[in-house]
């Protein structure tokens, strides 16, 4: 049975080991306009869940990125905000990539009638933007960080690299500010994991092993989250028992006291435009942040409660507005990294 179980476990990691370095590596495009090539690095993007909920096409010079309303999470994200959010990460990591091909790019929402954030390629002599070469050592990194603050210098630093218009980042590195966020974070934390339907759907998106996790390609591999792998009979067996409300808030305790501090993404109006917006802001910021040396994860559970996230809101002075997207970031250890589709499950 050991022997077997050994097997078991080597050959899942060899299939996870494969799919990871398909996954993870650069790409050149084949032709002028390569869908496939500039898909390739939007999928690498942040995503809740790892749901990967985007299709793509190419009309001309026009790249659309729409919503796949059939990856949703409704338990996680009843409004799809989360959802937008993932193709304004996806949009921006596809144009850093247009711009390295020689592309000047320009994005837009193209309206709730049929949502999409439309991107118009335009030819020019080309520029670069550093932020491309950080994007495939991006990772939400869902560990515990050295707890050593960050210089001034860098936190302005990553302050600009997430300028986009319709959304600005509220640092927050004053232990007690950080404290203050916490509390939110274990009180929607506390909320969530006692929810029926919230662990139901979260299951549903777990890959408990490197086989399981190759098969799928998506959802939420253990590994990446510090969790030994086990086969998916044996942790489904035990998931009750081990994910608890109380479990999961030590860890997310111990986690947000050993980051540098906090980045809040906060939008203009509460509406896909702009949590698209705030979505291309925290790409670039933690794409930033890994070109810089830092690790990033995101900490989200109080904005995905609406009252929390409403007294959040209040409690950071934000006069209203909705904390879209809550990232911690801090210099750490690398952790095993998602997988993503293949790019032709995602093009229409």
């Amino acid at each position: 049975m050991a022997a077997g179980g050994g097997a078991y476990q080597w050959s899942g990691a060899r299939a996870y080991e494969a799919a990871l370095l398909e996954t993870w590596s650069h790409r050149d495009p084949v032709e002028l306009h390569d869908l496939s090539y500039l898909t390739h690095y939007a999928t690498l993007a942040a995503n809740s869940h790892n749901t990967q909920a985007w299709r793509f096409s190419l009309a001309g010079t026009t790249v659309s990125i729409k919503p796949d309303f059939t990856r949703v999470t409704p338990s996680a994200d009843p409004d799809d905000h989360h959802l937008y959010a993932s193709l304004g990460c996806a949009a921006e990591n596809l144009m850093l990539a247009a711009t390295r091909q020689g592309w000047a790019v320009a994005g837009a929402y193209a309206g709730d009638a049929a949502p999409a954030f439309d991107i118009d390629l335009t030819r020019t002599g080309g520029q670069q933007n550093p932020l491309f070469d950080a994007i495939l050592e991006r990772q939400s990194t869902r560990a515990e960080y050295d707890g050593e603050p960050v210089e001034a210098g860098l936190l302005s630093a990553l302050e600009r690299a997430a300028k986009v218009e319709g959304c600005e980042v509220l640092l927050i590195d004053d232990p007690q500010q950080i404290e203050q966020v916490l509390d939110f974070v274990l009180a929607a934390n506390t909320r969530q994991v006692e929810n029926p339907a919230f662990r139901r759907e979260l299951r549903s998106w777990l890959r408990f092993d490197g086989r399981q996790a190759a098969a799928a390609r998506d959802g939420l591999y253990s590994a990446c989250s510090g969790n030994p792998p086990l086969p998916p009979l044996i942790a489904n067996a035990i998931f009750d028992l081990v994910f608890t409300a109380d479990a999961e808030n030590d860890k997310y305790a111990r986690q947000i006291r050993s980051s540098a501090g906090l980045a809040v993404f906060v939008s203009e109006r509460d509406d896909p435009e702009h949590w698209i917006a705030a979505g291309r802001a925290s790409q670039r910021f933690a794409l930033e942040a890994t070109r810089q040396g830092l690790r990033t994860a995101f900490v989200n559970q109080p904005v995905e409660v609406a009252e929390l996230r409403s007294q959040l809101s209040a409690a950071l002075g934000l006069g209203g507005r909705r904390p879209d997207l809550i990232m911690r970031f801090g210099r750490g250890p690398a952790m095993p990294r998602s997988l993503r589709r293949p790019v032709e499950a995602v093009i229409d």
